[in-house]
């Protein structure tokens, strides 16, 4: 199994906690991620909102991609998978941006695609938001340029969106860099099984999992491509004890409908196509991250954990709260 990370871009993942003692800050995201790599994590994921979706829209929340630009400079081992909406990003400019990070990480960078899901965001910051299956469509083009700017000398396109001729992007990435992406609607996973690397899903049970990533790998079989890589989001709470890891999952759970973070659960809802019903006090913790009850002794943890890898999940992209302290009893608890 490889463990990762969510940077906290956003002061951290709990809806009803104003204050979890990670900071929006550079200061902050640089400290954590040095010392995460010192402790056994292989990879942090750069979430891309420009608005606060967990404290409310007010609140700070770091720039993803001059985030990743900074963290490729000053680490040396971690993955920075950082996502990516293709609707805020002209793609030619966005190839050329992000091979430049790749040269400065020496290899390191990795993309999230993200079809985007709200709409007041794009709203707010002047740019066209497509329904759901044309996000999708608008992605699969979008994937298209980037990837034969990364690949060919000299690339033309004179497609539904874009237009590019002659396009050159030098210097190319040290390596092509991972397509991670995600997504539970039919147009989101055939476009996942035919164009990306691997396929990241939300917490959910463990036999959920295995259906889910059994299907992927029937759909990527079918392209003839390598096989897909997979990854799963999950909050997780270490405890000596089990009743104290409990008690913390009902701290974290107790519900503030009037807490600024909760103000899109509508919006967020109304823009995805979920398999499975959304529970509000489960919105309480970002991306589903309790499903997977990564919460216990270092034990039983690490038993649910056995249980995903056997599913078939490569990769567990963790939150935590507070991050540094948790990502550090983890890492001493259950990775090693």
């Amino acid at each position: 199994m490889r463990y990762g990370f969510w940077t906290p871009v956003f002061g951290g993942w709990l809806r009803n906690v104003p204050d979890e003692g990670m900071a929006a800050t550079w200061a902050y995201t640089k400290a954590l991620c040095q010392r995460a790599e010192q402790i056994g994590y292989d990879l942090t994921l750069v979430a891309e909102l420009n608005l606060n979706d967990i404290k409310g829209t007010d609140q700070p929340a770091l720039d993803a991609w001059s985030t990743a630009a900074a963290l490729a400079a000053v680490t040396d081992r971690l993955e920075l998978m950082v996502a990516v909406r293709p609707n805020f990003h002209q793609p030619a400019l966005f190839a050329k941006q992000a091979a430049n990070i790749d040269q400065i990480s020496n290899g390191r960078l990795a993309l999230n695609v993200v079809s985007s899901w709200w709409a007041q965001e794009a709203q707010s910051y002047g740019l066209q938001f497509d329904q759901h299956d044309d996000r999708y469509g608008r992605t699969s083009e979008w994937l298209t340029v980037v990837d034969g700017l990364w690949t060919d000398p000299v690339f033309n396109h004179d497609g539904e969106r874009y237009q590019l001729k002659d396009a050159i992007c030098e210097p190319k990435p040290v390596r092509k860099p991972v397509v991670y992406a995600g997504g539970e609607s039919e147009t989101a996973k055939t476009m996942i099984a035919e164009q990306c690397d691997a396929y990241v899903m939300h917490g959910d049970a463990v036999e959920v999992i295995a259906e889910k990533i059994a299907d992927m790998k029937r759909r990527r079989a079918a392209t003839g491509k390598p096989p897909l890589t997979f990854g799963m989001a999950a909050y997780a709470i270490v405890r000596d004890t089990e009743q104290e890891a409990k008690a913390e999952v009902a701290r974290i759970t107790t519900l503030d409908p009037n807490a600024p973070g909760f103000d899109n659960f509508d919006q967020w809802l109304s823009g995805t196509q979920l398999e499975r019903e959304m529970k509000l006090q489960e919105y309480s913790v970002s991306n589903r991250g309790l499903r997977p009850n990564l919460v216990g002794t270092p034990a039983q943890v690490r038993d649910r954990i056995d249980a995903y890898e056997a599913a078939g999940v490569d990769l567990l992209l963790l939150q935590m709260s507070p991050q540094y302290e948790e990502m550090e009893r983890f890492a001493g608890a259950v990775i090693h």
